[in-house]
């Protein structure tokens, strides 16, 4: 089954400590005592140090405590706080993702509106490479892409619990979904809010969960969808195909997917855009007296007329035999670059014709180096 993941940021932590994912406690616990002690608001009265402090005290927070730091490595902050994922909460109405100050201010010190755990939330986003050849990006393609998602439990309906049964207000958050804590920092006590540890963020808590789903209310499934290809895409470019990510929550609507493209390179060609490059070999003889070659393109082989007298490098445009452009619909153009193969093996025949044309040229004073023993004991085996 063809890699899928969800599309999350789990290094902004570590960023804020100037820390990487393998970073250990100690240099955790090293690095925010060195970084508060600088931004703390009681001992840095410059502007933004208050928020500053705010963002590495979070960090320390999640990457401090095993569990949430697992999660996040994982999920992303959304899953540190009990967002994102399986069977977790996102936890604000109208869907994922803080809501700016106000937000960042009452989960440190318990101030500020109260959210509905319940309100119905969007699935998560997935994303999907898939591989293209060469010919299939420029023309254009149909794929049918297969992975697993997750969709509402189709036993319990996405409650959680087992048929016949419903969730009970949690005891511990008494259905806020979060709790206040109170937590010793080497500069004081600070008060913030985090997810509730019983109910995970929902509010509800599951006595008889569904045996399905485990009390989650999601399960895995295979899923396949066909996905269009436009002509002339490139690697790295995105389609979104909406609703086919994973189940919302509490009712709310289904995830994206993201189809990554990826164009594996081409033995013949290379591309930038709508143009495409291509390398003909050549003789000394076509170059001098000039001929009319077969060159490939994408579209079939064409014919085109080499010039007496052209030189190596020498670039010639065939106009409509590129890629097409995303944009416009236009056809792009394919660019030839001549190079002159210099023959290494030359028959007598060959050599006397070249001392011709070189006297005829005035250059007398060429005087061909004779090959020694070993050189055409080399020559002799390399023919075999």
């Amino acid at each position: 089954m063809p890699f899928v993941s969800k599309i999350m940021n789990n290094t902004e932590y570590y960023d804020r400590l100037g820390l990487s994912k393998d970073a250990s406690q100690d240099e955790i616990k090293r690095a925010y005592r060195k970084l508060s002690k600088k931004y703390h608001p009681d001992i840095n009265k410059e502007p933004g140090a208050e928020e500053k402090y705010k963002e590495i005290l979070e960090a320390y927070e999640t990457l401090s405590d095993a569990q949430k730091r697992a999660a996040y490595d994982q999920y992303g902050p959304d899953g540190a706080n009990g967002f994102g994922g399986q069977g977790s909460f996102g936890g604000f109405d109208g869907g994922a993702g803080f809501g700016g100050f106000e937000d960042i201010f009452s989960s440190f010190f318990g101030g500020g509106a109260t959210r509905n755990p319940n309100a119905p939330r969007q699935g998560d986003d997935l994303q999907y490479r898939v591989n293209l050849s060469f010919e299939e990006a420029v023309f254009g393609a149909e794929k049918e892409i297969h992975y697993n998602r997750e969709v509402t439990c189709k036993t319990c309906s996405g409650s959680g619990a087992k048929p016949g049964t419903s969730p009970v207000t949690c005891g511990r958050c008494h259905g806020h979904g979060v709790i206040n804590v109170d937590t010793q920092t080497p500069l004081g006590m600070m008060r913030r809010q985090v997810t509730c540890d019983v109910c995970h963020g929902t509010g509800q808590e599951i006595k008889d969960p569904c045996q399905t789903c485990h009390g989650t209310g999601r399960e895995k499934q295979s899923h396949t969808v066909s996905v269009k290809i436009p002509a002339g895409v490139e690697t790295g470019q995105q389609i979104r195909l909406a609703g086919q990510g994973e189940a919302g929550f509490n009712g709310g609507p289904y995830g994206d997917l993201f189809v990554v493209i990826n164009v594996n390179p081409s033995d013949k060609f290379t591309r930038d855009g709508s143009t495409i490059y291509y390398t003909l070999n050549i003789s000394f003889v076509q170059a001098a007296l000039g001929d009319t070659v077969e060159v490939p393109t994408v579209h079939g082989n064409v014919e085109m007329v080499i010039p007496a007298g052209t030189q190596t490098g020498k670039t010639f445009r065939l106009k409509g035999k590129g890629a097409p452009r995303l944009r416009g619909g236009s056809q792009g153009d394919q660019h030839v670059t001549v190079k002159i193969v210099t023959p290494t093996k030359l028959n007598d025949a060959q050599k006397e014709a070249l001392l011709a044309f070189a006297k005829a040229s005035g250059d007398e004073k060429i005087a061909p180096q004779k090959k020694g023993f070993f050189n055409k004991v080399k020559d002799a085996l390399e023919d075999l």
